[in-house]
């Protein structure tokens, strides 16, 4: 799958294509709703289906002292929408030029100039340009006045509440990756490069994948069970430690998987890892054998979750 830069000209043979535009943060079911539909139309129509989204955030861009709250990075969303039928993803780079862009204007500049959309397909909530003078109604007007269709998805429920970006950051916040996957439709995972650490997991039995959280949203600080996924496509279950370490000095903030029965140099390689439960807050020991009991504990704990899962 191809994956273009928004602020230039697709190439030829993706012109007239059906684009699925959200920021699709977290790529849950409902932007899947969204996506899936205009993958759908596409293919009715013989059209390249695209997904265009934003980067960084546009919450990013307006307040940028915002604490983190990324639930995917480019990379992820690239996989997530080639999984979904897309046959490529644009990327508009939210700047201040973007963000300066009338409706009438990103329209005829971004969709029309550079993009050339057969259609658009859209959540129903979907606002864009200049102070967000944009919406689903200005679109589908737009849309009849420039020869491109425009189809709205509403929002998906489950449990009797919309499914939305929010809620799954809040599930992960309170501790429960389960309820997060559940509208997610897969686990919550950070992909990072694995960096050199202080090396105290291996004199102890217990070596790990040091990765910096970097903009991606914190979840409960705790110990998880895990899945990691390696660039060479290995998928290892674990136990991580999502936190600021609380029994070593000095507190370093990081996501620490160790993998069951693995041996090998993972260092400067990129891995994904699924946070699939929750075991435990994290919590400060008095030494290093009290700590190493502790570990043999959440183990052997996460090896059965992830058995039964």
């Amino acid at each position: 799958m191809e994956r273009l830069d928004g602020g230039s000209m697709v190439p030829p043979a993706l012109r007239g294509g059906i684009v699925a535009l959200g920021n699709f943060d977290g790529f849950h079911l409902g932007h899947q709703a969204v996506v899936g539909q205009a993958v759908e139309r596409a293919r009715a129509e013989g059209r390249p289906a695209l997904v265009a989204t934003f980067d960084p955030h546009p919450v990013r861009h307006f307040k940028p002292d915002v604490p983190p709250f990324r639930l995917t990075t480019l990379d992820q969303r690239a996989r997530l929408f080639a999984a979904a039928g897309a046959d490529a993803m644009i990327v508009f780079h939210f700047d201040e030029a973007l963000a300066g862009l009338t409706a009438l204007e990103f329209v005829a500049d971004r969709l029309l100039d550079k993009i050339g959309a057969g259609g658009v397909v859209t959540g129903d909530d979907f606002t864009f340009g200049k102070a967000r003078s944009g919406n689903v109604d200005v679109l589908a007007d737009l849309g009849a006045k420039n020869g491109f269709s425009v189809d709205t998805v509403a929002p998906v429920s489950l449990d009797g509440e919309a499914v939305s970006s929010s809620r799954i950051r809040a599930l992960l916040v309170a501790g429960d990756p389960r309820g997060a996957a559940r509208l997610l439709t897969r686990p919550f995972a950070i992909e990072g490069v694995v960096q050199h650490g202080d090396k105290v997991g291996r004199t102890i039995g217990y070596p790990t994948a040091n990765i910096d959280m970097g903009n991606y949203l914190r979840p409960a600080y705790g110990i998880y069970a895990v899945r990691g996924r390696l660039a060479d496509g290995r998928i290892l279950d674990g136990a991580a430690n999502l936190g600021v370490r609380p029994s070593f000095d000095p507190p370093r903030e990081l996501l620490e998987p160790y993998f069951f029965d693995f041996t090998g140099d993972l260092y400067n390689q990129t891995i994904e890892v699924a946070l699939v439960d929750f075991l435990r807050p994290e919590a400060k020991f008095d030494d290093l054998e009290a700590l190493k009991a502790q570990m043999a504990l959440d183990c052997a704990k996460a090896k059965a979750l992830l058995a039964a899962d």
